[in-house]
């Protein structure tokens, strides 16, 4: 009931916010149930016109855009999700221990991060992935691990503030170890700024994953996905027609979604009242 009044007193735009995602993770649950055709059914010529049974006409191929975009709700938004959990659990924790133990492990796990973080991350992505091959694996594994020094940047500075208060200085006193302290004590009050990023850094992945696939390196066909399908139907706006954008759109929108939950939870966060 507390959180169902929370989001009633919530401003228009995080509301809208929260309906956006919920729509969107609706259909990426329900995508077979949704979506009128198969994901990689061809079922009419290629670049066929809205109406009739092709509610959004087809792409170059002729499979039906609306099944596509539907399809590639789940797709694109379940590895930005899973990349975004994999890159926090990699760079949150390892930023977690380096503020904890300080020393060499610090310096270390630090210097490690400026390397990485000094190479331009669309360069690094291309170049890692047109080596390893541009599977949803290596995908996942690749754009984690670069996020992830971004996620360790932020998670160490706010675990830095958190270390040096009584209470951890207590626990160490107590005898405990590492794990009860970045559990227990350190995470804990570290969870704000860290759930706002997490909601940042997923637009971040979505983003780049999209384009990606627009380049071609990114998820490979057939699997349905917004930036290709961006890349493959690219030449319908020279004759007016808007279906490329349709994808587009679909990026905007979530990307969008998102950000405005995020600033409502920063500013819950920040302990301000509303105007």
């Amino acid at each position: 009931m507390n959180l169902i009044k929370q989001l009633l007193r919530a401003p228009l735009s995080a509301q809208f916010g929260l309906l956006v995602i919920l729509v969107y993770i609706v259909v990426a649950v329900f995508a077979p149930v949704l979506a009128p055709f198969g994901e990689t059914q061809v079922v009419g010529e290629g670049f066929a016109p809205w109406g009739g049974q092709f509610v959004l006409g087809t792409d170059n191929l002729g499979r039906d855009m609306l099944t596509r975009l539907i399809y590639g709700a789940r797709n694109t938004l379940g590895i930005a999700f899973l990349t975004t959990l994999l890159a926090f659990a990699l760079g949150g924790l390892c930023g977690l221990i380096a503020a904890i133990k300080g020393g060499l492990i610090d310096q270390g796990l630090s210097r490690v991060v400026d390397i990485l973080m000094a190479i331009p991350q669309l360069i690094f992505a291309l170049l890692i992935l047109s080596v390893v091959g541009t599977n949803a694996t290596s995908l996942v594994l690749v754009i984690a691990l670069l996020d992830a020094t971004r996620v360790f940047r932020l998670s160490r500075a706010v675990a830095m503030n958190v270390v040096v208060q009584d209470f951890v200085e207590a626990a160490r006193l107590r005898g405990e170890g590492l794990w009860w302290l970045v559990t227990r004590e350190v995470l804990p009050n570290a969870a704000a700024p860290l759930i706002a990023e997490f909601g940042l850094r997923f637009c971040f992945v979505f983003l780049f994953i999209s384009a990606l696939s627009f380049l071609g390196l990114g998820i490979q066909p057939p699997t349905a996905d917004w930036g290709s399908m961006v890349r493959d139907n690219a030449v319908l706006i020279t004759f007016g027609d808007i279906s490329p954008l349709l994808p587009a759109l679909a990026v905007a929108l979530i990307t969008v979604s998102v950000n405005f939950v995020v600033d409502w939870m920063l500013h819950k966060s920040s302990g301000l009242k509303e105007c």
